[in-house]
């Protein structure tokens, strides 16, 4: 008797908690509105049948209990109650079915008026192609991807010269118009979900997948990865906004083609070296650096990264509240007036001698240092310390260990790495927060002071 009334009260229960559930979906702004009622149609399929065997298990557990004197009869088939059985699975079945295999059919076939872009997704960020005034992408192979073209697009094919490259992790789209994501990607199983748009597909190394849709609603929406593709699968994130088609067209212009992205001015060492003249005077005359005053070794960084700081400083996204070392390097930063001027710069940084750092942590567990290592950083940074611009990640080994320890800190604190245009300080939060506190920074510096 207990038994068949914990049975039917868990039927009750799970049958309030659905419709008092504390989850729903999100709204939807596509036109995948056939998606939500193939998922409505399987949740009304498998309650029914989850309430009546349920129900029919507790009414057979009180019909049929132990009574004195009571002997079961024995009947080891019953051809009626299987064919019954079996024809009602075979329609419950095909219920669940049938919607997912229609609703299938029309997520492969694109309309012929859908408008092409590509994603193209690397651990752990996210990319994009838009083709250019001929409307045609560029072919393109993991054996062109290099530094210079990330995306792999043929140097060699006409049509890809005027792609729109979108090195960022947020991508546009206008309002009201079908378009066809190509997924590609540079390295592991990635998935390309946007749960507003109701669309998710896997990006398979070597494979060009894609999918379709048609955003109805103008906004901001989350892009996530979910395929498990390594450490900072979780940090994988991007975002698609759909605008008006006037604002889309004024983003679009903003963005730089291929070719242009391959024409890049030579930079000139000489004028590098004398606008460094005045950041000498911190930094030293090789780029040493200079701890007595917060100013890190820049001898040995990837001429990428110094580029990619100093544009920081000179638009706000480092050197915020609390930052009062990089609130100082804006105003020397903002003396560089152009592109050219941080690209001379960074040239003339890169030529420096790369002597190592001298050590200055003296209570740090190497070994501890190098589990920690080993576990959130040697993925980006690589075992070596090296850094490598395929994860946007700087050297470290040989750099200055103080000011590691600072800067660990200072995005463990909020001070950097919150900004809403750094995707790469974000990322930095979220893995120095996995260091319980300075012990384990200077831990992972003194390890770093190891690697020469």
């Amino acid at each position: 008797m207990a038994l068949a009334v914990v049975i039917f009260a868990l039927v009750i229960g799970s049958v309030i908690f659905h419709f008092a559930s504390p989850w729903w979906f999100t709204d939807i702004i596509s036109n995948w509105q056939s998606i939500d009622t193939t998922i409505l149609i399987t949740f009304w399929v498998t309650g029914t049948v989850f309430v009546v065997i349920n129900a029919f298990m507790a009414y057979c557990v009180y019909k049929f209990r132990h009574r004195s004197g009571q002997k079961a009869a024995y009947e080891p088939e019953n051809h009626k109650l299987e064919g019954w059985l079996s024809a009602i699975t075979t329609v419950g079945v095909v219920l669940m079915l049938a919607p997912g295999l229609f609703v299938w059919a029309d997520f492969v076939q694109p309309p012929e008026d859908a408008t092409e872009f590509e994603v193209l997704g690397q651990q752990w960020q996210w990319n994009f192609r838009y083709p250019g005034a001929d409307g045609k992408l560029g072919t393109a192979d993991t054996e062109f991807v290099n530094e210079e073209n990330p995306f792999g697009i043929n140097p060699e094919d006409p049509n890809g010269q005027d792609d729109i490259i979108v090195n960022a992790p947020d991508m546009h789209l206008p309002v009201g118009k079908p378009v066809k994501a190509l997924l590609r990607s540079n390295d592991v199983l990635h998935n390309y979900t946007i749960a507003q748009l109701r669309v998710k597909m896997d990006l398979v190394p070597g494979l060009t997948s894609y999918l379709w849709f048609e955003p109805e609603v103008t906004g901001r929406y989350d892009i996530l990865c979910e395929e498990l593709c390594g450490i900072g699968h979780f940090i994988m994130r991007g975002a698609i906004v759909i605008d008006t088609q006037e604002d889309f067209n004024t983003w679009i212009a903003s963005q730089p083609t291929f070719a242009q992205t391959q024409q890049s001015a030579e930079p000139d060492i000489a004028a590098g070296q004398a606008s460094y003249a005045v950041c000498s005077a911190c930094h030293g005359a090789n780029g040493e650096g200079n701890q007595a005053l917060n100013s890190p070794k820049l001898a040995g960084l990837q001429d990428w990264y110094v580029e990619r700081q100093l544009n920081h400083f000179k638009q706000g996204i480092r050197g915020g509240e609390g930052d009062v070392n990089g609130a100082a390097m804006i105003g020397m930063a903002n003396m560089l007036v152009d592109d050219d001027a941080v690209r001379n710069m960074a040239a003339y940084i890169s030529t420096f001698p790369d002597m190592p750092a001298a050590p200055t942590i003296v209570e740090g567990d190497v070994e501890n240092g190098f589990d920690i290592y080993d576990r959130n950083c040697a993925a980006c940074h690589l075992d070596s310390g090296s850094g490598t611009w395929y994860t946007d990640a700087p050297k470290l080994a040989g750099m200055s260990d103080w000011y590691f320890v600072t800067q660990i800190s200072n995005f463990r604190a909020g001070i950097r790495g919150l900004h809403a245009a750094d995707p790469y300080g974000e990322q930095m939060v979220s893995m120095a927060t996995a260091m319980s506190g300075l012990s384990e920074i200077q831990d992972v510096a003194a390890y770093l002071s190891t690697l020469r």
